[in-house]
């Protein structure tokens, strides 16, 4: 991996395309009920067995009958009624009509439906006060989705919106690509687990928890190795145990120039990985690579930008690695600023911000306040990340900039 130790910053967008140019996605695939699916990414198309609806119904309840019988009288005798379960027995003749609920099956003979707002009823005369056009208010077979239609195609994860469509169609099991294994932990001998008292030059681990939930969104199998303090045996013997079992390892912190080079020396001695110098702030410092058959992400140890190379580098690395043919990265918008954005040209900062939309229906963005990388609050705060660009600098309020609204996965 040569372009890892290119001199100076790398872009972001470089150092992504470099990691997907090599990251394949999981062979692995199994067949699962459809309610065990959510979440996974689909291994096969879906393709449709049968016509939805398999029947012409109707849109609403009301009356069917022949529309050519109204081009010769307003009223028609009622012969039966047809209820969603319960269809019509026979063929409504001419002169005829139907009483039909919504959903329920177009008697034999009819090809369109009235409102039942639209007629008026005297015993088992019918009399139509509107003349509609043949075919409303009736749904055709096959109006949703086709015999042999794609439904859903390889590559998507399967969310609330895709299981009750295929279900819709009888289909009781998917496969699906076998989850990602990720294994993580934290590095640093000022550590400390949460509940414990805290000695001087101490803190606790918070990111951890947030690499956990960030995981758990984009669809993992996790396994949260702990803290490993700054000790090459203990160190080598957490990357033998997660490089062994896992598809993945991302560690948090012993990336960044000046701190101890034992995760460096183990990965160069286990497997083939490279330091990078990121332009973007927060979150410089960033590796990458591969040991035996597991790939490593090395994150920064503040915890902004633990957080946010995670979710901006790694992120696309792993729904690739997932199967997920369809990722779609956030969504950006562009924004007028409210407030002066601080900024020197140089890196790309990802600042946080609290966005809305003003009386004139204009996107307004302001800055939370204190950016730096040890600021966790601010996350808290914010409801989207302001995007500017590398070699942009102070913003100034009436600029207009990108924002990148938090979406399911912050939350």
């Amino acid at each position: 991996m040569d372009s890892c130790d290119a001199p100076g910053l790398m872009p972001v967008e470089t150092a992504i395309e470099n990691m997907l140019s090599v990251v394949k996605p999981i062979s692995k695939t199994n067949r699962l009920p459809l309610a065990e699916t959510l979440g996974l990414v689909l291994a096969e198309d879906v393709t449709s067995p049968i016509n939805v609806p398999p029947f012409a119904n109707s849109a609403m309840d009301g009356y069917a009958l022949q529309r050519a019988d109204l081009d010769r009288t307003d009223t028609l005798t009622l012969a039966g009624q047809s209820f969603a379960g319960s269809p019509f027995d026979g063929a409504c003749q001419s002169g005829q009509c139907i009483r039909i609920m919504t959903g329920a099956e177009l008697p034999a003979g009819t090809d369109t439906v009235i409102m039942q707002e639209e007629t008026e009823a005297l015993g088992d005369q019918i009399r139509f006060l509107a003349t509609p056009q043949a075919g409303d208010n009736v749904r055709p077979i096959g109006d949703d989705i086709q015999l042999g239609e794609v439904v859903v195609a390889k590559g998507h994860r399967l969310s609330a919106r895709e299981l009750p469509l295929i279900a819709s169609l009888g289909i009781a099991s998917l496969p699906v690509f076998e989850r990602p294994k990720i294994a993580f932990f934290s590095t640093g001998d000022e550590l400390r687990p949460l509940g414990e008292p805290l000695a001087a030059g101490q803190i606790y681990d918070s990111n951890r928890y947030g690499i956990r939930a960030l995981l758990d969104k984009f669809g993992c199998e996790v396994l949260d190795l702990g803290i490993i303090p700054d000790d090459p045996a203990q160190l080598a013997a957490a990357f033998a145990k997660a490089t062994s079992t896992a598809d993945v390892l991302i560690t948090s912190g012993g990336v960044s120039v000046g701190e101890a080079d034992y995760t460096k020396d183990i990965l160069t001695q286990q497997g083939e990985v490279g330091f990078w110098k990121i332009a973007m702030k927060p979150g410089k410092p960033f590796a990458f690579g591969k040991v035996n058959d597991c790939w490593f992400c090395g994150l920064p140890g503040n915890p902004v930008s633990a957080m946010l190379t995670l979710y901006q580098m790694v992120q696309p690395v792993l729904a690739q690695l997932a199967g997920q043919s369809q990722y779609q990265a956030p969504q950006r918008l562009p924004a007028i600023a409210s407030t002066v954005f601080k900024k020197r040209p140089g890196r790309t900062d990802f600042q946080r911000g609290i966005y809305q939309v003003n009386d004139k229906g204009q996107i307004e963005v302001a800055t939370t306040g204190n950016q730096g990388s040890g600021a966790f609050s601010s996350m808290h705060q914010a409801n989207c990340l302001v995007i500017l660009e590398q070699e942009r600098g102070k913003v100034q309020p009436g600029e207009t900039v990108t924002i990148e609204p938090f979406n399911a996965s912050m939350y």
